[in-house]
């Protein structure tokens, strides 16, 4: 069990911080609340010590001459900190290193890692300065839990609110995990995301409808257990998580490059990414002309990515191969082939037809089919699936090396 201090700042996300308090005890961790004056005005300060039952820290100033200090006191302790939501205001002053209230003071104080999730306005989100700041604060190892498209307070539709609950408490428990003794830690994983474009001609191309949320996620939570991520990434209108290295990809042929290449020093391999299977035997240098007629492309294979690391690997078992297989029919039978067929560990089946399981959903359900039998993970967040998934990894990975041990 780990000391979670949750930080609650003024955001009308504030009323969700209940729900991750909630969900953070589930998993078994003890939270104090740390809020901000401008967080009381949404959700008071009883609400959050009835649930924890500890005292809410609201002032850095607190009464009696003999008074701990206390915001030096709780960093020693905690094992995270954690603010969500977290708005513009409080992450502008932690990447300037303001501490003009108990929360901020605690962030300069503390050791322990540092999990912000924020939530604000689409405008405020995309500004130069906030940007600016988000990248200072990753270059320092801060992590993020990346915010949420859908209605905004201010009435309007974009990105910006507030990640689900079960989200960052799923991001959090990973954190935790990766300082202990996740098999995941300082490895090198490598996770392909999004879809591929296919070029027609400087106009048109050939695609799918893969928004690469399943990859960020399952790249984002490897980073939290600790691995080193290499992010090889398609188009997407989805801005990628943080990586240790993001590679940009366009044609399944650039990423089946930048794949092999990555290959070489990687322990995992995840290809999460729709890789087109098939491309225009011909790009056109010019936009093909609109006719009265039919248009008739001819199409050609595109590289096997997973087959060919399975074939490239042989008998070795590293890099651990895991590959996803998107279909819409016989699922099972389709996915225990393809694993066998391309020489890989770990396939993830899921049906892309299935309501809520499907291209660009914010949820996913699965199952993980591997040498031991199949493993069925539930319709929830593609942030808790990608859990399940490297929950399942990381138990191959200490199966192994409790094999290769002596006894």
């Amino acid at each position: 069990m780990a000391l979670i201090a949750l930080g609650v700042t003024g955001g009308i996300g504030a009323y969700k911080a209940v729900e991750v308090c909630r969900g953070l005890q589930k998993r078994g961790h003890e939270v104090v609340a740390v809020m901000t004056r401008a967080a009381a005005r949404f959700v008071g300060p009883v609400t959050f010590e009835a649930i924890t039952r500890q005292r809410v820290i609201t002032s850095q100033f607190r009464p009696g001459t003999n008074a701990d200090i206390e915001h030096i006191a709780i960093a020693d302790r905690i094992d995270l900190l954690l603010i969500a939501p977290c708005t513009a205001n409080v992450i502008a002053k932690c990447a300037h290193g303001v501490a003009d209230d108990f929360l901020t003071s605690l962030y300069l104080a503390t050791k322990a890692p540092v999990l912000l999730a924020p939530a604000m306005n689409t405008n405020m989100l995309e500004h130069d300065a906030v940007q600016t700041n988000l990248r200072t604060l990753a270059a320092r190892g801060v992590r993020f839990v990346e915010p949420g498209e859908g209605y905004l307070a201010c009435g309007w539709i974009g990105r910006g609110r507030l990640a689900e609950p079960e989200d960052i408490v799923a991001a959090a428990d990973g954190m935790l995990r990766a300082r202990g003794e996740s098999a995941l830690r300082h490895r090198h994983v490598v996770v392909s995301a999004g879809p591929t474009y296919e070029d027609i001609d400087p106009v048109r191309y050939v695609g799918n409808r893969s928004s690469g949320r399943m990859g960020f996620a399952i790249a984002e939570a490897a980073r939290q257990r600790g691995a080193r991520v290499t992010l090889v990434v398609g188009p997407t209108t989805l801005n990628p998580p943080p990586a240790d290295t993001t590679v940009r990809v366009r044609s399944a042929r650039e990423m089946h490059a930048a794949i092999t290449r990555a290959a070489a020093a990687a322990d995992v391999i995840i290809m999460a990414a729709a890789v087109a299977d098939y491309a225009p035997a011909q790009v056109a240098k010019q936009k093909v002309a609109k006719t009265d007629g039919s248009l008739t492309l001819t199409l050609e294979r595109t590289p096997d990515i997973l087959a060919d690391l399975g074939r490239t690997r042989q008998n070795r078992e590293v890099p651990l191969l895991v590959g996803f297989a998107a279909e819409t029919s016989d699922l099972l039978a389709r996915a225990r082939e393809k694993r066998v067929r391309k020489r890989v560990d770990v396939i993830v089946a899921n049906d892309v037809s299935a309501p809520g399981a499907g291209f660009d959903a914010p949820t996913n359900a699965v199952t993980i089919v591997d040498g031991d039998g199949e493993h069925a993970v539930a319709r929830q967040s593609k942030a808790l699936v990608a859990e399940a998934i490297l929950d399942r990894i990381e138990a191959l990975m200490r199966n192994r090396e409790a094999s290769a041990s002596p006894a």
